[in-house]
């Protein structure tokens, strides 16, 4: 059933809405989940492990193995499903922030967590939820023997712990988080599927994807910056400073790795291409 116009606690109205993404103007249900997030999101911690542990002990099962798996036709199936997600949370979330900039200001967008209710907080529960699954790219890495970086298992473990923690405290900087990071992924999922079903895909697209990665974590970097600053003046703002601080210094972190992949990818290759072409 399609519901033509549902209106957000935050003021914003959602056109075309499904049955399902009415769940949390339940009001027993959004209580059920926040109650089972803010006491048990530290099992975010104990998957986290597990899943490094079996990122490393399926590197060493595969090095011993004389053939690798092909799998593209799952690896297709699943970046295709991974980008269909992304999009339709995208078209959830983003249309709200923009509504929260342009009605309300930039610290109401970061300060405040009426965004987490409603169709839109559905989308935002699903965002954190998805981090569990999407492990699952490690999965095919590994199993089709394909070259796995530090930032990759890194990336996948520290997010998901952070996204459990941060829903926990219901923090408001989530807004530009959440918003931000699925429309990356459309881009990106739908980028591997491509790839994976062996379309060609022109070579600045992956450039530019990584290129929207950086923009995306010096972006987060302002948000935590702006809620710090907001905090210390004395503005009530929906987070706390240890989660500013976290958040702050695994955005720092996810620009460095990213900066040092960009260049070790695109500029250093053309780096070393000019010095071959001079020697020659």
């Amino acid at each position: 059933m399609l519901h033509d116009q549902i209106k957000d606690p935050s003021g914003f109205i959602h056109s075309w809405v499904f049955e399902f993404e009415l769940a949390f103007f339940d009001k027993h249900t959004f209580s059920l989940i926040k109650h089972l997030m803010k006491h048990w999101w530290w099992l975010s911690l104990v998957y986290a492990v597990f899943y490094i542990v079996l990122v490393f002990l399926g590197r060493a099962w595969m090095s011993k193995r004389k053939d690798k798996y092909e799998l593209r036709k799952p690896l297709v199936l699943w970046n295709t499903g991974l980008t269909v997600f992304s999009l339709w949370g995208a078209c959830r979330c983003m249309p709200e922030l923009i509504h929260a900039l342009t009605q309300h200001g930039f610290m109401y967008s970061i300060c405040n967590c009426s965004y987490m209710e409603g169709v839109t907080g559905l989308w935002v529960w699903l965002f954190m939820a998805s981090k569990v699954p999407e492990t699952i790219d490690t999965l095919f890495i590994v199993l089709r023997r394909q070259q796995l970086i530090f930032l990759h298992w890194y990336h996948h473990a520290s997010v998901l712990v952070y996204c459990f923690y941060s829903y926990a405290l219901f923090a408001s900087t989530g807004r530009w988080f959440v918003s931000m990071n699925y429309c990356v992924h459309t881009i990106m999922y739908g980028y591997f599927a491509l790839r994976a079903a062996r379309i060609h895909v022109p070579s600045f697209v992956q450039a530019t994807i990584t290129l929207l990665q950086l923009i995306q974590m010096v972006l987060g970097c302002v948000v935590n910056l702006s809620a710090y600053h907001y905090k210390t003046q004395g503005h009530l703002c929906s987070t706390d400073l240890t989660n500013i601080t976290l958040s702050l210094a695994l955005y720092a972190s996810y620009f460095l790795l990213f900066a040092h992949f960009f260049y070790v990818t695109y500029l250093g290759k053309k780096d070393m291409k000019k010095k071959r072409e001079k020697q020659s």
